[in-house]
């Protein structure tokens, strides 16, 4: 198996490990635990398309009401930014001129179409994150992927951005609805895997930290009794994100990069 291979879930943890890669000069414990959506891809044009194909869909299955139907779209902003402050999406459906079984019919379409491979292509890279898992690797930390996507999705994609070299381990769902649900509970059970995992390795994780983007990373990582950096640059806000008290709140993973490097950060 080449440096850049990931081998397939082996088991129904749904785990997948990555195989040795070149050798670092690795830190003791330095292993950060870092989500898939938000701090490395920028997934607001998929859903914000997926919202748009469920009110299409609810359109195309309502004929009596045909045109005149209220529907309105709401702008990518505006729909993000309810997305990124947690307001439900029933609430965004009402919003958009849905009512009664609409809203449920509209719902149901989105969470079965929204991590179909179909739309995958609309992911895009956030900006910076090839220099930053440079800088990170330049410096002997290791990135292990915790993620609630299904591993095929996540390889694909670090394939097709020649990045799957920046990654010690993945650890994710084979269910294509868990990353929608973005329960805590699945990412508190796939974090202790991968701690675990690291464990039996031979790496410590004294030194770790746990990077995402929602409340589930920050529920994660505090699970595990590790530092958490919540990074604003995916589908939460500041605001939210702040009350969960997260280590620290820090714009993006470059930033987060940088923090963790830095050891006079790390002594205060």
């Amino acid at each position: 198996m080449s440096d850049s291979a990931f081998e397939l879930p082996q088991s129904s943890k749904g785990l997948v490990r990555a195989p040795k890669v070149a050798p670092i000069k690795a830190a003791p414990g330095a292993t950060l635990f870092c989500d898939f959506d938000g701090p490395i891809v920028d997934v607001s044009d998929r859903y914000y398309a997926t919202y748009r194909m469920g009110l299409e869909h609810i359109r195309a299955v309502s004929p009596e009401q045909g045109s005149s139907m209220p529907i309105r779209y709401l702008s990518k902003g505006q729909f993000w930014t309810f997305k990124q402050n947690r307001v439900p999406d029933r609430q965004i459906a009402l919003w958009s001129g849905l009512e009664g079984e609409q809203i449920d019919s509209f719902l149901s379409h989105v969470a079965q179409i929204v991590n179909q491979p179909a739309l995958l292509h609309q992911d895009r890279l956030q900006p910076g994150v090839r220099q930053s898992l440079k800088l990170l690797r330049c410096h002997g930390v290791r990135v292990v992927l915790v993620t609630l996507r299904a591993p095929e999705q996540v390889i694909d994609f670090l394939e097709q951005h020649h990045l799957d070299w920046a990654f010690s381990g993945l650890y994710g769902m084979s269910q294509a609805e868990a990353a929608y649900a973005n329960q805590a509970n699945h990412k508190i059970q796939r974090l202790r895997d991968a701690i675990a995992d690291q464990h039996r390795h031979g790496y410590s994780t004294q030194a770790s930290w746990m990077i995402g983007d929602t409340e589930a990373d920050i529920m994660a990582g505090q699970s595990a009794g590790l530092p958490t950096a919540a990074l604003t640059c995916g589908i939460r806000s500041n605001s939210y994100l702040k009350a969960f008290r997260p280590t620290v709140l820090l714009s993006d993973l470059r930033s987060a990069a940088q923090h963790i490097i830095d050891p006079l950060v790390l002594r205060v």
